[in-house]
């Protein structure tokens, strides 16, 4: 008899655990996001393809995200197996492939892409009768604005008349991809080895003829721009051009910054060059795009450069 409750205790346990469903724990999908994959500028973009299993179940959703890289990039098609991925800027970029199944579950890979630069490029331009070239010029209060052979920073009278002169102009860079890093740009002006303006004698004249070299920050051109509807410029990254005493004086001017600005922003609208001091019987006269007796000596843009 003593042994009936201990008999008891174990068929209830047994048919107690009879009765329980063991549960099953869903398992975690299996991504894979491919293989590393490189490029080189002008390529700038990659096709990323995974793929994911799930042995209990079925795969949902997929999502690709940037992990890590120097700059965001773009995912075409973040919620597809296959996208296209493009870059702005080389560097080593990390992606993540996230896989979800039918119960939530989910798993990732990762996978890594290398974009480089390509090689080194450099643009010299030099034109001949630059159709963006133009100088801008007050006469006594009226407009005289015109192109010529040179190209005259100067105050001086005409007549008796107070006669002012700027330039704008601008160089063609549409050959240079709007991501590309500016390494170097140089602008090089040549004194005008016979001047027709000013003294007559003396490109560079005057007790203060230094001068100014500013970005045009909006759209002109040639055929209508004018003394009285000059485009607007901006002093950001401005170069100065310090007084000269010497009759004649070649210059070699470093205008990265402002060329990577047009270029980057994809805002080319070129320079207004014009006397720091606009005072009567100062000059700084160069050779124009448009001069023909001088031809090595036309204004030349040397921009270096890498995608």
């Amino acid at each position: 008899m003593a042994m009936k409750p201990l008999f008891l205790l174990l068929l209830s346990t047994f048919i107690l655990c009879m009765g329980c469903e063991k549960e099953t724990e869903n398992k975690v999908p299996l991504a894979d996001a491919g293989l590393s994959q490189s490029t080189t500028f002008p390529k700038d973009s990659v096709t990323l393809t995974g793929i994911a299993s799930d042995e209990d179940g079925t795969i949902t959703a997929y999502l690709w995200s940037q992990v890590s890289g120097p700059s965001a990039s773009i995912i075409r098609n973040p919620g597809s197996t296959s996208t296209i991925v493009k870059f702005t800027t080389a560097g080593t970029f990390l992606f993540q492939l996230m896989a979800v199944d039918d119960l939530g579950a989910t798993g990732v890979d990762t996978v890594s892409v290398v974009v480089t630069r390509s090689a080194i490029s450099t643009l010299t331009l030099q034109p001949a009768n630059n159709p963006n070239e133009k100088r801008i010029v007050n006469l006594n209060g009226g407009d005289l604005s015109s192109v010529g052979p040179d190209l005259p920073l100067f105050a001086w009278t005409q007549g008796g008349a107070p006669f002012t002169s700027r330039e704008i102009l601008s160089f063609d860079l549409s050959t240079i991809p709007q991501s590309a890093q500016i390494i170097s740009a140089n602008l090089y002006l040549y004194s005008h080895p016979a001047p027709i303006n000013g003294n007559l004698v003396d490109a560079n004249f005057g007790a203060d003829n230094s001068f100014s070299i500013q970005q045009v920050i909006a759209p002109w051109n040639t055929a209508s721009v004018t003394w009285f509807n000059t485009p607007p410029i901006t002093t950001n990254n401005q170069v100065i051009i310090p007084h000269t005493s010497q009759s004649q004086l070649d210059l070699n001017l470093d205008v990265k910054a402002m060329i990577s600005s047009m270029v980057n922003n994809n805002a080319n609208y070129g320079f207004m060059l014009k006397l720091q001091n606009e005072v009567i019987y100062t000059s700084r006269l160069f050779v124009s795009s448009s001069n023909t007796d001088f031809l090595a000596k036309r204004p030349k843009l040397v921009v270096v450069y890498q995608q």
